[in-house]
């Protein structure tokens, strides 16, 4: 009967952070779009922050019912959603659409991507996440902003309107924002409350429930906004909601939940550090190729990533309901097969394209 509740409290929880991320999300551009940002800033800012806004309040609530000591779900919900992003929602975008990506994001997003997800791993090498590097993070977060919008301007990228988004007064905006606000609020106390339950009914650590359950739930809005925006044609605003998503996971979250514990730091469990963080890092490196290739993601590309998902959560459920060492097998077709067969795929679309070119 525990797991029963839990599973209802789960499933109400992502049902209040979608329909709160979407009305968020509405506000937010309708607003953006109001005070005349161009799309592509609009993907990896104001979108990538409202839906990214779920990970937020889930996390923080975590962090604060826990101190930060013993939390399990806050880092674990940043590094799996990351994870859930890359594979899933550009995956999944790209077998509705293939997705030509913006050079600006190959030169400049996605290799800062990378490099704050390595410092991130970095700085929890440790085991904590302080308050100084949480601070840090944030900084980085306020220069990546300012540069976005600069840069964006001087560039005029993306200026074309989208769809009749920036028909909407201001009153009817600051309306839709304000209840996704408040519905992030509400299902981020009982998403939490339903993850903790479950784990306990389940036995499992709130590590493993943040890295599934709870970050598939909370990045919803993510795969919905970009399959949306995929659907209008607009990819730029799809690759841009994925990449600026995870730049606000690692600095806004990551960094809000370090400081919201005082001085004591986030706790990071070891297994995120030896496992996820690595698996969410060389997810963004296979993105770099990837993009390379022709600067458009296509199907078959987008059909590999959601494949690479499917055999993480098997993973993820093999390792902690079997006994100790019977997953090993899976583990080594994984590193026999599958990933050296994904790495020749990447190569050889890549040396495919730069053949085309030189044709």
């Amino acid at each position: 009967m525990g797991f029963a509740l839990s599973f209802v409290q789960l499933l109400l929880g992502i049902a209040l952070l979608f329909a709160g991320g979407e009305l968020f999300v509405a506000g937010s551009v309708a607003l953006s779009l109001l005070f005349g940002i161009p799309q592509i800033v609009i993907g990896l800012t104001v979108v990538s922050f409202g839906t990214s806004a779920p990970e937020l309040f889930v996390s923080l609530l975590s962090t604060l019912q826990t101190g930060g000591s013993t939390d399990g779900i806050a880092v674990s919900n940043v590094v799996g959603s990351n994870i859930f992003n890359l594979l899933v929602v550009l995956g999944a975008s790209a077998l509705v659409m293939p997705l030509r990506v913006q050079s600006r994001l190959i030169r400049r997003d996605v290799p800062l991507l990378l490099a704050i997800s390595m410092a991130a791993w970095g700085m929890v090498s440790s085991g904590t996440l302080t308050w100084v590097a949480g601070l840090a993070l944030l900084t980085v977060l306020l220069i990546n902003l300012i540069w976005e919008v600069r840069t964006a301007r001087e560039e005029g990228a993306g200026d074309e309107p989208l769809e009749d988004d920036a028909a909407a007064p201001l009153p009817v905006a600051l309306v839709k924002g304000f209840l996704g606000l408040v519905l992030l609020v509400l299902g981020s106390q009982v998403l939490v409350n339903g993850a903790t339950g479950a784990a306990l009914a389940l036995g499992v650590s709130q590590t493993v429930i943040g890295l599934t359950i709870v970050s598939a739930g909370t990045g919803m809005p993510e795969l919905v906004t970009s399959l949306v925006s995929v659907y209008r044609g607009r990819t730029d605003l799809a690759i841009g909601n994925v990449v600026g998503s995870n730049l606000m996971n690692l600095l806004l979250i990551l960094g809000g939940c370090a400081l919201a514990t005082g001085g004591g730091g986030l706790a990071v469990d070891p297994v995120l550090i030896n496992r996820d963080f690595p698996l969410m890092v060389a997810a963004t490196l296979a993105c770099l190729p990837i993009f390379w290739s022709g600067g458009v993601i296509n199907r078959l590309e987008g059909a590999v990533l959601v494949v690479l998902y499917a055999l993480y959560l098997v993973e993820q459920v093999l390792s902690n309901t079997m006994p100790l060492g019977d997953e090993d097998p899976f583990r080594l077709v994984v590193l026999v097969v599958v990933l050296p067969a994904v790495l020749v795929f990447i190569a050889w679309t890549t040396l495919s394209w730069q053949r085309s070119r030189r044709a």
